[in-house]
């Protein structure tokens, strides 16, 4: 079982040196997973293929401006967090970056605390905004509009306010079970006339629209007197 939700997230700068030393200090944390480019246009191929959950980009790319790279990414409809990184300081430059789509900009040299604060806030804050997708399974969980989508586009399946709140909430969790009280008083806050037997027809109802056996869930697993989500 896997135990932790990782962030994938794309860095992108033509320094390898530096580079790498940011994705290896990230994965200490052991809540993210990088990938590398060191050019905008491998970026763009990346990008376009692969699904991130935030983007780290440097301003000076060797192809193309890093507020270029920005821009194309916007474009391309990619709606994760963009942090910039720039050796400029000035209010003007950071004002182009915004401009370009970017969330959050951050002046070389920094400290990795500082990195690992800004990129945690804005994936907070994008987990809530409507552009948010998770992986989950085979599907593409879109919490803001309530839909999974296969991945191939071809599919989609509406779900219920409450049933997507379930999704979120166990997805958070990262792989580890969430108990039935819990999930309870988190989605219907304590509510005397709601009992374990309410969480668990949605949990059925949720996995009859998921799950290619619902006898037998691989996505929503029951783990003790709780849920656990595998993905």
């Amino acid at each position: 079982m896997n135990q932790n939700k990782y962030s994938h997230i794309l860095l992108v700068d033509d320094d390898e040196e530096l580079r790498s030393s940011i994705s290896d200090q990230l994965e200490i944390y052991d809540e993210f997973t990088t990938e590398q480019s060191g050019t905008a246009s491998e970026a763009l191929g990346r990008i376009r293929s692969n699904h991130y959950d935030a983007l780290i980009l440097d301003v000076g790319l060797p192809d193309i401006d890093g507020r270029e790279l920005c821009r194309l990414a916007r474009q391309a409809g990619i709606g994760a967090p963009i942090i910039m990184l720039t050796a400029m300081d000035s209010d003007a430059d950071t004002v182009l970056g915004l401009d370009a789509g970017a969330n959050d900009y951050i002046t070389k040299p920094f400290r990795l605390n500082v990195l690992v604060a800004r990129l945690r806030a804005q994936l907070r804050q994008h987990e809530q905004s409507v552009d948010a997708v998770f992986s989950i399974g085979a599907y593409s969980f879109r919490p803001a509009t309530k839909l999974l989508v296969t991945q191939e586009g071809q599919n989609k399946i509406r779900l219920t306010e409450k049933e997507a709140q379930i999704l979120r909430h166990l997805y958070r969790a990262g792989g580890k079970p969430i108990d039935r009280e819990t999930l309870l008083a988190e989605i219907w806050a304590y509510k005397p006339e709601v009992t374990t037997h309410t969480l668990e027809t949605h949990i059925y109802r949720l996995r009859q629209k998921i799950e290619t056996n619902p006898e037998q869930p691989r996505i929503i697993v029951t783990e003790g007197d709780g849920y656990c989500l595998l993905c």
